[in-house]
């Protein structure tokens, strides 16, 4: 597990309110919410960011995104946006491959 924020939550070293986990991904809420609903879909597996997933992730990359819309039916959402940042020049500051789940509040495109 990489030695990020991120790999330390998913380790258990640093406490976070989760609200999803199984063996391959988990989800918790951000601590810097942009939005009144704002919660991370991270993996397990240490993917610094998007642009570094080898052909072998495909099916985790897929199970994150299965576990995004799942969180989102778990948290009643119906509208909502879904985001990856891929570098520090796109917004990335964690380096440890993320998915933001972004909710209730209206959201202009395009976005930044």
């Amino acid at each position: 597990m990489s030695d990020t924020i991120f790999g330390k939550i998913a380790r258990g070293e640093i406490p976070a309110k989760v609200v999803y986990e199984d063996d391959r991904a988990l989800a918790f809420h951000d601590v810097a919410p942009q939005a009144p609903t704002h919660i991370l879909v991270i993996p397990r597996k240490p993917i610094p960011k998007l642009a570094e997933a080898l052909p072998d992730d495909a099916a985790l990359l897929g199970h994150l995104l299965w576990v995004a819309r799942q969180v989102a039916k778990n948290e009643a959402l119906e509208d909502y946006r879904i985001v990856i940042n891929n570098g520090a020049g796109a917004g990335q500051t964690v380096f440890h491959l993320h998915i933001h789940i972004l909710a209730g509040r209206p959201f202009s495109w395009p976005p930044g």
